[in-house]
């Protein structure tokens, strides 16, 4: 059957239509449409518009796996993550997932339920046999660390965490040296920068209520907000330990309130993230207390919606989309064996209508 210009016309198929067929419709070769796949700039515009015609017409989709077994590259990024919903996790692998679509990667995604070598050793078999190029490992807490110990790759293995060191041995050794690459958000940086934030507006008395301490971000917030106050000549006060939920904001919140009634409480508090200081806000409020004329409040995330609370919450923007380029970036560099250092990006404070200098007591 053909065309009114004498081509092969498409018809019904009970078969995948393949390269073969679309250039017998489009009357040219398998090589041109080869071409027109690859974006290949030696195709003249009405070609190349008479191959996407005939994809169109046929419903073509490439052969993933044979492309993969003929260029040995199978244009697949394998990502380790908790599953987590917080807000860090979850954006971190949104991230990553977005910007390696952009650069004309697939991810594939293991979600692990316990964090332990047999669980690392899973997702890599999984990663193995879908011949993955590289591995991106969202390690937020010490036991996810802490499986990765006994993560072997024959690919590079970033591992996105604030990590006080790289994992021992993680990845492999090639001529170019280690190929575990190490990437994270400056935790350490962004609560320095909060806690200063109400250092200068002259708060002497800052407390921080922390996030779980086997959570690397809640760690570096900590010693970030400890080395502010001491770099004052300020003597920190023990942190208060909760886990990241508004719940436990609240019930901090609800303390902390009486204290601040009372003339004994701090003047300001650094939250270890939005949620947390979501639910002290709520607490402050209910005690009659005004924030920030009666006490200053500053979270860490930028979590959606902060600039809607009441009042709109100073925070810690966390630069997400640069992490998952960045992530993409470093393990595309790797591949082509580079030799790719540590990275740590920078936060950004992001100061609204929940901070301003203490009251006069």
């Amino acid at each position: 059957m053909t065309d009114a210009g004498g081509r092969a016309a498409a018809r019904p198929r009970s078969r995948r239509p393949s390269m073969a067929d679309v250039a017998a419709v489009a009357g040219v070769s398998h090589q041109t449409v080869s071409r027109v796949l690859n974006e290949h700039p030696s195709v003249r515009s009405e070609t190349r518009e008479r191959v996407l015609d005939a994809i169109a017409s046929l419903g073509y989709r490439r052969n993933s796996a044979a492309r993969a077994l003929a260029t040995a590259r199978s244009a697949t990024l394998g990502v380790v993550t908790t599953g987590s919903a917080l807000f860090g996790p979850t954006s971190t692998l949104i991230a990553i997932e977005g910007a390696a679509r952009d650069q004309g990667y697939y991810v594939s995604v293991a979600t692990l339920r316990t964090y332990d070598a047999e669980a690392m050793h899973e997702a890599l078999e999984h990663f193995m046999d879908q011949g993955v190029e590289a591995i991106v490992v969202i390690a937020p807490q010490d036991d996810v660390a802490a499986a990765v110990e006994s993560f072997r790759a024959p690919v590079p293995v970033l591992v996105v965490a604030a990590l006080e060191r790289l994992p021992r041995d993680v990845g492999t050794t090639a001529a170019a040296g280690p190929t575990t690459l190490s990437l994270a958000v400056d935790q350490r940086a962004g609560a320095r920068a909060a806690t200063e934030h109400l250092l200068d507006l002259g708060h002497g008395d800052v407390l921080h209520v922390a996030g779980p301490q086997d959570w690397f971000d809640a760690r570096e917030r900590a010693a970030g907000w400890r080395e502010a106050l001491e770099a004052r000549g300020l003597a920190p006060t023990r942190p208060r330990y909760c886990s990241w939920s508004a719940e436990d904001g609240y019930t901090a919140g609800r303390d902390l309130a009486e204290a601040v009634v009372a003339h004994e409480g701090p003047t300001a508090v650094f939250a270890g993230n939005d949620q947390l200081a979501l639910g002290m806000l709520r607490a402050f409020w209910e005690r009659g207390l005004s924030v920030p004329d009666d006490v200053s409040v500053v979270g860490f995330d930028d979590v959606a919606g902060a600039a809607y609370f009441v009042p709109p919450l100073t925070t810690v923007r966390q630069p997400f989309g640069v992490l998952g380029e960045r992530s993409v970036a470093m393990v595309v560099a790797a591949l082509a064996g580079a030799r790719v250092p540590t990275e740590r990006i920078a936060p950004r404070l992001v100061v609204r209508s929940s901070t301003a200098a203490p009251p006069v007591r």
